[in-house]
């Protein structure tokens, strides 16, 4: 990795290394050298986190070791339950708009049955009546069918009235009453 960056560098600044001081170009190595030595420290780092390479760590390391380790479980365990508690939050508000919702429900399947009764008792009441009356009138001696004829009307008929009415001017002059007022 090392000959790669420094192709590079050859490739792409050879022109600006010609004309740069030579302490520029010192700078710029320490500073090269310090990334990758840091870049192979962090890779130890987390190799070492990961359970693999730890033969060559001394009792302090591995106690540094623990002790980062411990910590990020903490920290860790910390924004789970955070995380499950915003959960639960969350679900106990839902649960809550589901109680009135089924409250709601209730209310209403409740008033529609309610409505539901009295329209049936009403009905029932009714059916009642008129099986009561048909009952009655076939089982009571008092109510029976007339026996009459259907195409008979009320009103004035001018040929009866004057048949009535002479006959009952002489029978009210005898003091006599026709049958038909009785």
């Amino acid at each position: 990795m090392l000959k790669t960056l420094e192709r590079y560098q050859k490739c792409s600044y050879g022109a600006v290394e010609v004309s740069r001081p030579g302490k520029e170009l010192e700078n710029s190595y320490r500073e090269y050298l310090k990334l990758k030595g840091r870049f192979e420290s962090l890779q130890r780092t987390q190799r070492n986190l990961l359970g693999e390479d730890l033969g060559p760590l001394n009792t302090k390391e591995l106690e540094q070791l623990e002790r980062q380790l411990d910590s990020s479980l903490k920290q860790v365990r910390s924004t789970k339950t955070q995380f499950m508690l915003d959960q639960l939050s969350e679900l106990q508000n839902k649960e809550q708009l589901l109680v009135e919702a089924n409250r709601s429900l209730t209310m209403k399947l409740e008033d529609m049955n309610a409505r539901n009764h009295y329209r049936e008792s009403w009905e029932a009441s009714g059916d009642q009546a008129m099986s009561y009356a048909a009952h009655t009138s076939h089982s009571h001696p008092i109510f029976h069918p007339l026996d009459c004829n259907p195409s008979l009307q009320m009103g004035y008929n001018p040929i009866v009235s004057d048949q009535i009415g002479g006959t009952s001017q002489a029978q009210q002059m005898n003091g006599f009453i026709p049958g038909w007022m009785l």
